[in-house]
């Protein structure tokens, strides 16, 4: 065996021992989900042929070709028994681009199917295409809904200036997409999810009004729109369900994350939140619930974050961010969420409807001031003096 065969098959006993490694729980956390010891996917499980060119002849040196920077905010769904997760990938050049990642248990043993997704263009092509949401609905389409970036051609001596809008495509299978046009809406628009069921006859989709691509400006929060056909989808009236506050996680932004959960108590929701500190914007993750005879009516929405990045999660390209836009809800209940860290890296946290009901029904609200939260702190500290009869 040749030194550069002996170096190639070094390189992919380390790469499957990546793929292979178990994941464990981690013993410590809140009570309302299960953090895991290793991030699922990072860059570094991205196959190798993606990355290396393996004739010898014309890379004797073995070097990466095209590297690979990040894995994150992945669009979830459970197909034939597979743990899937549309995955936006993000190269070294900066540009995303979409790859299924399969697993067998959700957890752990990630590996990325063997192409990346080709993804038709609309009419106006696409510099960039990331965070796709899926959302398998009852007319029995997959749908994905996503960003895709173009530069600001009315500030062309601004080559930091983009334009947002909500591309849209559907599948059976994950592997054969059909491109629609578009979501033609008066603002710009990255965070749009499709309501799992039809709502009035009609198509319902959660919005995020920006006036600009970065700030949301007059955007109040979370909008709900309803639309004739995904084929030819236009918001003409959109309404703000659950809007932004001053001095909240939510204060700056906040979105929709994956499509919400049915249960009997409610919807489910999972969303971001983002507040402005001292080292950026921070990004959390938090819930509420809608009820299910109007899915536009806030039912319960728990005070403050209800996951945040901890530890290494802190580090990457954008540090301080938690993000989530897929979700699994198993036959059993089990919950499985996966969020990205700072932009960088995938995880999952694990836990069940029924504690994430709970969660949302009994945690208190916020009271959007100090002493309202001090007040809510002193009726816990009553109630459990009460209840250990101290």
């Amino acid at each position: 065996m040749s030194n550069f065969a002996k170096r190639v098959e070094a390189l992919r006993a380390h790469h499957e021992e990546l793929l292979t490694r178990k994941n464990t729980p981690k013993q410590w956390g809140n009570g309302i989900y299960t953090k895991y010891e290793y991030p699922i996917l990072t860059a570094e499980h991205t196959p190798l042929e993606w990355r290396y060119d393996f004739s010898e002849k014309d890379n004797p040196y073995l070097m990466q070709r095209i590297m690979m920077n990040a894995t994150l905010n992945s669009g979830a769904i459970k197909l034939n028994g597979k743990y899937l997760l549309v995955v936006r990938v993000e190269g070294a050049d900066r540009k995303s681009f979409f790859a299924v990642a399969e697993s067998p248990n959700g957890i752990d043993n990630f590996r990325f199917w063997e192409e990346p997704i080709t993804m038709p263009e609309d009419i106006i092509p696409a510099t960039n295409i990331y965070d796709m949401r899926l959302t398998q609905h009852e007319d029995g389409w997959i749908y994905g809904i996503f960003c895709a970036e173009r530069h600001d051609d009315s500030q062309p001596g601004d080559l930091s200036a983009a334009t947002a809008t909500a591309a849209i495509a559907r599948t059976h299978d994950l592997k054969t997409w059909e491109r629609l046009p578009d979501l033609k809406t008066k603002s710009q628009q990255r965070n749009v999810v499709l309501h799992p069921e039809f709502v009035n006859g009609k198509y319902a989709l959660y919005t995020r009004p920006q006036d600009g691509f970065i700030d949301a400006g007059s955007g109040g929060g979370i909008g709900w729109a309803l639309v004739d056909d995904m084929t030819h989808a236009e918001v003409k009236e959109e309404k703000i369900i659950n809007a932004r506050h001053y001095h909240t996680i939510m204060e700056v932004k906040n979105g929709e994350g994956p499509h919400p959960i049915k249960t009997p108590k409610g919807w489910l929701h999972l969303a971001h939140g983002v507040r402005g500190c001292a080292s950026g914007l921070r990004y959390v993750l938090y819930m509420y619930m809608t009820s299910l005879e109007d899915p536009t009516k806030v039912i319960a929405q728990p005070g403050g974050y209800f996951l945040v990045p901890e530890g290494e999660e802190y580090i990457g390209d954008v540090m301080n961010v938690a993000f989530a836009n897929g979700w699994i809800e198993d036959e059993d209940g089990r919950v499985l969420i996966y969020y990205a860290s700072s932009d960088t890296r995938m995880h999952v946290a694990v836990s069940t409807v029924d504690k994430l009901v709970d969660y949302c029904m009994n945690t208190p609200e916020d009271g959007y001031a100090t002493a309202a939260s001090v007040e809510t702190i002193k009726k816990l500290v009553a109630k459990n003096r009460e209840t250990l009869g101290k």
